[in-house]
C-alpha cells in the first residue's frame, strides 16, 4: 500500500500539516524540518498526490494539446515545441489527436477543461468553433495554434497564402503552364489559405487560373490520399500519353478533361509523398513528367526517394511561441497582452522540381540544389 501524508508525519515526528507545508509552502518550513520531512518521502517512497493537490489549488501542471492528425510530422514537431518549452516551465502536456473531426475535438475539450488544465492550446477543425469561446469564458485560457486569432485571442500561424504562393510561382517559373493543386477540405483554414495563395501567384504572373489550375479535391491529407489523386492525374495524361492508364477510370464522374499536368503542388508534404510513390510505382517520372511541390517540409521530404521540393514551416518555433502566450497569460495575466504571430514560410527546392521539357514557348531554368528561395514581390 502507497504510503501517506500520516506516514510520512509519524516517521519525520512532526505534524501532517508540517508535511503539507514541505509540499506547497516549503519557504514556511525550517530548512531542518524540511530535511526531516523530505528524507521521511524518500524513505517511505511517498508520491504526493497531484489531483488533490490541483483540487486545493484550482489548477494543474498540465497543458492541453489539440491536433488534427498526430501521425503528421508536422504535428509531430509542433507538439515537441510546445513539450520543451512546458517542460522547462514546470508543466506537463496533454497530446489529444481529433483526426479532424469536430465531434471528438468537441469531446477532448470538455475532458481537458474537466481536468481543469492550466491552459489549452489547438488547431481547431473548422476555424474558431464555438466551443472555444465557452472555454475561455469560464476562465481557461486558450491560445489558436497553426491559425490565425480575432482580436483578443492569441494565436501562433503561418502565413499560408504566402506559402501557396511561393510554390506555383516557382512552377510557373520553371515553365509549368498547367498545374494540379491537389487539397484537402476547404473547411481547414490551411487549405483555403494555401488555394488562395496558388490562385494569387497565376494571376501576378499574368494567366487565368482557370486555365493553369486543375483542382484535385481530396477528404483528407494523408499519403493514401495522395496516392488516390494520382488515379486522376492519370486520366488527364491521357492525351499526353506520359503516365500510364487504366482504361477503367476514363469515364465517370471523376475523369478530368483537358491538358495533362505538368507539375503538381500538394497542399501538404504527406500529399505529396503519396502521389511521388503512386507515379513511381506506374513507372512515371518525378520530376521528369510531373515536377512536384510538396509543404511542411518535414523531415522525410528530404530523405524520400525522390527529394520533395516543398514550402518550409517554422514548425518547432510554432510550437514554442504558442506555449509561451498560453503561460504568459496563464501565469502571468497582469503582465500578458494578446498576439497574433504569423510566421514567414521559406520554399526549399530539392530534385522533385526542374523545368518541364523544352518545347517551343516554354520558359525554362537550370534546376538547382537545395536552396531558400527568396518571397515574390506582394
Amino acid at each position: 500500500m502507497a504510503a501517506g501524508m500520516k506516514d510520512v508525519a509519524t516517521l519525520a515526528g512532526v505534524a501532517v500539516g508540517t508535511v503539507s507545508n514541505v509540499l506547497n509552502h516549503p519557504d514556511l518550513v525550517r530548512p531542518q524540518t524540511r530535511a526531516r520531512v523530505e528524507a521521511a518521502m524518500e524513505q517511505l517512497g511517498f508520491i504526493p498526490n497531484a489531483s488533490a493537490r490541483q483540487l486545493r489549488a484550482g489548477r494543474s501542471r498540465c497543458l492541453g494539446l489539440v491536433v488534427l492528425d498526430v501521425t503528421n510530422p508536422f504535428f509531430t514537431e509542433v507538439a515537441r515545441g510546445v513539450e520543451d518549452y512546458a517542460q522547462a516551465e514546470g508543466y506537463a502536456v496533454i497530446l489529444c489527436n481529433s483526426d479532424e473531426a469536430e465531434d471528438k475535438e468537441h469531446q477532448y475539450l470538455r475532458v481537458l477543461e474537466e481536468q481543469r488544465v492550466r491552459g489549452i492550446l489547438i488547431t481547431p477543425v473548422h476555424g474558431r468553433a464555438p466551443t472555444i469561446k465557452g472555454i475561455r469564458e469560464r476562465g481557461t485560457p486558450v491560445v489558436l495554434l497553426d491559425r490565425p486569432g480575432p482580436a483578443g485571442h492569441c494565436s501562433v500561424a503561418v502565413d499560408d497564402r504566402r506559402g501557396g504562393e511561393l510554390a506555383v510561382a516557382h512552377l510557373l517559373a520553371l515553365g509549368h503552364r498547367r498545374i494540379a493543386l491537389v487539397n484537402g477540405p476547404l473547411a481547414i483554414r490551411q487549405c483555403a489559405d494555401r488555394r488562395r495563395g496558388a490562385y494569387e501567384a497565376v494571376r501576378k504572373a499574368g494567366f487565368n487560373p482557370a486555365e493553369v489550375l486543375l483542382e484535385i479535391p481530396v477528404p483528407a491529407m494523408n499519403t493514401r490520399c495522395g496516392a488516390d489523386a494520382c488515379d486522376q492525374l492519370r486520366v488527364s495524361g491521357l492525351a499526353a500519353g506520359s503516365i500510364p492508364v487504366d482504361p477503367a477510370l476514363i469515364t465517370g464522374p471523376t475523369a478530368i478533361r483537358g491538358p495533362a499536368p505538368t507539375a503538381a503542388f500538394c497542399t501538404n508534404d504527406l500529399l505529396a509523398l503519396g502521389l511521388v510513390r503512386r507515379l513511381g510505382q506506374l513507372g512515371a517520372q518525378v520530376p521528369g513528367d510531373v515536377a512536384i511541390v510538396g509543404y511542411d517540409d518535414i523531415d522525410f521530404a528530404a530523405d524520400s526517394a525522390v527529394p520533395l521540393t516543398s514550402v518550409r514551416q517554422p514548425k518547432y518555433q510554432l510550437g514554442q511561441a504558442a506555449a509561451e502566450l498560453l503561460l504568459e497569460e496563464a501565469d502571468r495575466p497582469a503582465q500578458h497582452e494578446h498576439r497574433r504571430i504569423v510566421f514567414t514560410p521559406e520554399l526549399i527546392t530539392r530534385a522533385s522540381s526542374q523545368p518541364e521539357p523544352a518545347r517551343p514557348g516554354a520558359i525554362s531554368t537550370p534546376r538547382s540544389a537545395a536552396r531558400v528561395m527568396p518571397a515574390p514581390p506582394v
